[in-house]
């Protein structure tokens, strides 16, 4: 019982160091995300932790303000899932995603990729939004910052105006974390106890079985 039970235990700490794999969505991720969040950030877009806090309160502040809005970053043809001929055409994949979604959310929808933005609301005009982007230049790699900023634009704009308050990423575990690593050492060294308890185990049984 007792090699057996250090094996289970091996295997739970192997498998708790491991990092969790996000899994990846058919068809239009992004409407799948955007249907229950306001925020849809792969992770290829390559946000650091800070700068993600960040949009998710800029996000909060602005529907606290009375601008609700929900964003979409676009950093790769791959976060499009299998809408991919509409990689680099932010506006026609923002209307897209907005007919997508109209069905639970009809207010303004931000898509960012690397060569500009796209907007999108089932109801009224964005004359006044689209103008508010048209010299925010384009994002290029900096996705986070541009969507910061774009999402100010749109709600001044349209009159709404909010300070983000600077936030603090929780703690997640970076490459040089030696806690996975200690983990995993655990988890090897009860394999190996195991592995050895469970020989040491046998010939005592083999030689019970002869004394009968």
């Amino acid at each position: 019982m007792l090699p057996r039970a250090l094996s289970l235990l091996a295997i739970l700490a192997l498998l708790g160091a491991r990092s969790p794999t996000p899994a990846r969505a058919d068809g239009d991720p992004a409407s799948d995300v955007l249907a229950t969040q306001a925020l849809y950030l792969p992770q290829d877009a390559a946000v650091p932790p800070n700068q993600q806090a960040r949009l998710q309160a800029a996000v909060a502040a602005a529907g606290h303000a009375g601008y609700p809005i929900r964003v979409a970053l676009i950093a790769t043809p791959d976060d499009l899932g299998s809408i991919t001929p509409l990689w680099h055409q932010p506006q026609r994949y923002a209307q897209f995603l907005g007919e997508e979604l109209s069905l639970i959310y009809r207010g303004q929808l931000l898509v960012v990729m690397p060569n500009g933005y796209g907007l999108y609301r089932a109801t009224g005009e964005t004359t006044a939004e689209a103008a508010a982007l048209a010299h925010a230049g384009t994002p290029g790699a900096q996705l986070g910052t541009a969507a910061l900023t774009a999402i100010q634009r749109l709600a001044a704009a349209s009159g709404h105006t909010f300070a983000i308050i600077r936030t603090t990423a929780p703690n997640t575990p970076s490459p040089t974390d030696p806690l996975p690593w200690i983990a995993f050492a655990i988890g090897a060294a009860l394999v190996i106890a195991a592995w050895t308890a469970s020989l040491r185990a046998r010939p005592l049984q083999i030689r019970h079985q002869k004394t009968r």
